[in-house]
This record gives structure tokens, C-alpha cells and sequence, in this order.
């Protein structure tokens, strides 16, 4: 078929290509090709009775399919350029925040509406984080939480399908430049199109890196981001989530000056597994309706990773910390604080002691066999750096999940219009190592269709 536009997956970054090129041109035939299933048929077979952990379901149902990773995150859009990835410096930063915002207005008309939209401005914990060498980051935060993420995704699909060819279980093999356009090649064969959109996400970054390295596509090493997730009584961290949901807090750790940062803030939440590249992670999820709520609040404490000469494999450093957390543990590894301070795995017993309730099943162990002692060390000091603004957070029974990696693909090399060298080749959202989050990799679908509007 000849098309258009093609776009390489389904994810917030394709999602939003594709609604914003249907808008305004609506003569364009467009095409989606994923990886995963629809929407309708993503489903994860972990049930925490009958399946307790990853079977290693190809594609996986968390990771691929139509909404990408964020299919089933807790659905966060953090409205700012402090963090989520550096959008803003391709495109300016009044331009990126007018297109988070502009996201958010259409993820509202698609089912989330009367959900809230949370801000850090004019907080007075901001001045109890620097009393307390912690820095709050600034953002307005919107929380569809799982089930209206799932609603929007809904709707979303509802209004582009009869106008946009998808193709799910559809991996693209490899792109070909063709003299007025580009190939893709996949199982099924072959197809053309004057415009393409990449956008694999996390889950493509080999993909995409050998894509790159075929069309001769500039690229640079990007961090890695390890750490573990902590769960704790909701009420510890209750005067933070009521009033500001997700706070983003970084700490910067006396031993060793490294930057530890919280990340994926679930109050009432649960911690679920996650699979990248047949890799057992661990990460969580929130809900908005009052029903699927849990006593507990969980989110993730991150280290990031930057390597220079003569190593430059970020991701792969992730990996093999992650694939040795698997080996010991058979999947995550979960471990009382008071166990790890007093250098000792925890065992079923104590977990089943704990009077923190853990929310996924996960194996007792002992996290200091896997992360390496500098990002262990700082990560305690932080959750002590944490507990002066949230006493309870340093509890014994306090719960750490490893490992939580989040990889990040390496930073392609691409101009003011997230266009790579090859005219007409746009690479966007996670995939290209520019965006870090839902949103910014959704206004970089936008930003991309635009300029495709504009100039066929």
C-alpha cells in the first residue's frame, strides 16, 4: 500500500500523531503499525493467585500494544519542562508547555474530564523539602489514574480507527529510503509512504538503535535510571499526596553527591511487575476509582547512571543488574528496610509479619547481592533524608521492590523539528531519547503532525 503517512507504533507519541493529522488534514491516508494488540486485548495473565509471576509473554501485554507503556501506568501528565525530557530544547520551551496543555484539553474531551489537576505552586512543602536538603521540582500534575487512562485510550482509538489503517501484532522489521519516500518491511510485506513517524518508545530501544546505525543516523549514549520502589502505609506520606499527588523530590547524597530522586508517586496504589526486553522490572500503578484503592502509597527511588569512554552501554548496565535480581530472585526481589539496614535478607516470615501489607508477590531477598554499594547507600540515605518530612518512611517495615530500572533509549540525533537526516523521517516520544513521560512524548506527536500538515 502506498500511504501518506506511516507511523511505527502506537504508543502517546503515535497516538497522537495520528489524532492531530486527522484533525487538520483529514485527506491524508495514514497507517499504524504495532507491535502489541489492540487495546481491548491487552491483558497481563499475572494474577497473583494462579500466576504469580512473568511468564515472558511475547509481546508483552504491559509494555506493547495500543497506548504503549502508558497503556496501564498510572496515568500521569506532568505539565512541565523540569522533568520529563528535553522537548523544550528542540522546540522551544512556551511552545512544549502550550502542547502539554493542549494534550491535556484533549485527553479531558475523551473521557477525564472531573479528574484533578494537581500543582506544586505556592506549597509550603517546598520550604519544608529545603529545610531538609531535599528540592521539590515544579509541576502541575493531571491524574487520570489507571481506569480513566484506560476510558481516554478508549475513546481515542473509537475516533481514529475509522480513519487511520491499524495494524497490531505488526512488528516493522526495517526502514528503506525510497526515492520519494520510505519502506517498511514486516511480516506481512511491505509498504510505502512519503512521511514517517517513529515512535517505539522504551520497549524498541535496540530496534531502534539498529535502525539508526542502517540509515546512518547520528546518535549519543543516554543515563539509565536504577533504584527500587518503596511501599508504605498511605498515611505516612498522606499531607504530600492529598495536596500535591505527585511530588518529584530530589536529594543529593553527602557520601558520594549523587542525585536521588523520587519518581511515580501511587497513593493508594498498588506495585506491579514489568517486562522490558524479557526483563523483570518492578513499577506501580494507582487508581481513581475509590473501590480498587489500597491502604498503601508506593514510588520509586532512582539513581541516574551516565557512562562515558571507554563504556557507553547505559542500558546495558541497567540489564545486567536487572537480569541478576531475576537470577536470585526468580523475578522482583522484595526486602523489609529493617532487614537491609541490619544486613540480612528478608524471608517469607518476616514478610509475613510485616505490618506493611506488601501488593505485589514478590520474592524475599536481599537487595544489597544485586545493586552496587553506591547506589544502595545513597538510596538509604534518602529514604532517611525522607523520613524528617515524612516520619514512618525509615520504619522497619518499610517495603523496597528490585530492581526498578528505567531505561532510556540513546538521543538520536534530529533538528528543530525532531527530523532526522533523512528528510521526512521524524523519530519521536521515548524512542528517540528526547522525552521521558506521557506528555512530553504526546506533544511531540503533535508538534511532528503539525509540521507534516504544514508542508505536504
Amino acid at each position: 500500500m502506498k500511504y501518506d503517512v506511516i507511523i511505527i507504533g502506537a504508543g502517546p507519541g503515535g497516538i497522537f500523531s495520528a489524532y492531530e493529522l486527522m484533525q487538520k488534514r483529514p485527506d491524508l491516508k495514514i497507517a499504524v503499525f504495532e507491535e502489541g494488540n489492540p487495546l481491548e486485548k491487552r491483558h497481563c495473565p499475572i494474577d497473583g493467585k494462579k500466576v504469580k509471576s512473568c511468564i515472558g509473554c511475547k509481546p508483552c501485554s504491559i509494555m506493547n500494544g495500543f497506548g504503549g507503556a502508558g497503556a496501564f501506568s498510572d496515568g500521569k501528565y506532568n505539565i512541565t519542562n523540569d522533568f520529563g525530557g528535553t522537548l523544550y530544547e528542540y522546540i522551544g520551551r512556551e511552545k512544549a508547555l502550550e502542547l502539554m496543555h493542549y494534550v491535556d484539553d484533549i485527553n479531558m474531551e475523551h473521557g477525564g474530564a472531573g479528574t484533578r489537576i494537581f500543582s506544586t505552586a505556592g506549597t509550603a512543602f517546598k520550604k519544608l523539602c529545603i529545610q531538609n536538603r531535599l528540592t521539590l521540582l515544579d509541576a502541575s500534575v493531571r491524574h487520570l489514574g489507571t481506569d480513566i487512562n484506560y476510558v481516554v485510550l478508549k475513546n481515542l482509538y473509537a475516533e481514529l480507527e475509522p480513519h487511520v489503517d491499524f495494524f497490531f501484532r505488526t512488528p516493522v522489521e526495517r526502514i528503506e529510503v525510497i526515492q520519494d519516500g520510505y519502506r517498511v518491511w514486516h511480516a506481512d510485506g511491505e509498504d510505502e509512504a512519503s512521511r514517517c513517524i517513529v515512535s517505539v518508545g522504551r520497549s524498541g530501544s535496540k530496534w531502534m538503535e539498529r535502525v539508526c546505525g542502517e540509515l546512518g543516523i547520528g546518535t549519543r549514549s543516554n543515563r539509565v535510571d536504577l533504584g527500587v520502589r518503596v511501599e508504605i502505609p498511605a498515611t505516612i506520606f498522606s499531607h504530600i499526596t492529598d495536596e500535591l499527588y505527585e511530588s518529584k523530590i530530589v536529594y543529593r547524597t553527602h557520601k558520594f553527591e549523587d542525585n536521588v530522586r523520587t519518581f511515580c508517586m501511587n497513593p493508594n496504589g498498588i506495585v506491579v511487575n514489568e517486562n522490558t526486553n524479557g526483563i523483570v522490572t518492578v513499577n506501580g500503578h494507582s487508581f481513581e476509582d475509590p473501590e480498587k484503592k489500597t491502604e498503601n502509597t508506593n514510588f520509586a527511588l532512582l539513581v541516574a547512571k551516565h557512562f562515558s569512554l571507554p563504556f557507553r552501554d547505559s542500558n546495558g548496565y541497567g540489564e545486567s543488574i536487572a537480569r541478576l535480581s531475576n537470577m536470585l530472585g526468580g523475578g522482583v526481589i522484595v526486602q523489609r528496610f529493617g532487614d537491609l539496614e541490619r544486613g540480612r535478607r528478608s524471608t517469607e516470615r518476616r514478610i509475613e509479619e510485616c505490618t506493611v501489607r506488601p501488593t505485589l508477590a514478590a520474592t524475599p531477598g536481599d537487595l544489597s547481592l544485586v545493586l552496587p554499594k553506591r547506589l544502595l547507600d545513597g538510596i538509604i540515605e534518602m529514604i532517611y533524608a525522607l523520613d524528617k518530612i515524612a516520619p514512618g518512611v525509615a520504619n522497619d517495615d518499610t517495603l523496597l521492590y528490585g530492581v526498578e530500572v528505567k531505561f532510556y533509549n540513546m538521543e538520536v540525533k534530529l533538528d528543530e523539528n525532531l527530523e532526522s537526516c533523512h528528510p521526512g523521517l521524524y523519530i519521536i516520544g521515548d524512542g528517540s531519547g528526547v522525552t521521558h513521560s506521557l506528555s512530553h512524548a504526546s506533544a511531540s506527536g503533535v508538534y511532528v503532525a503539525d509540521r507534516i500538515a504544514d508542508t505536504m
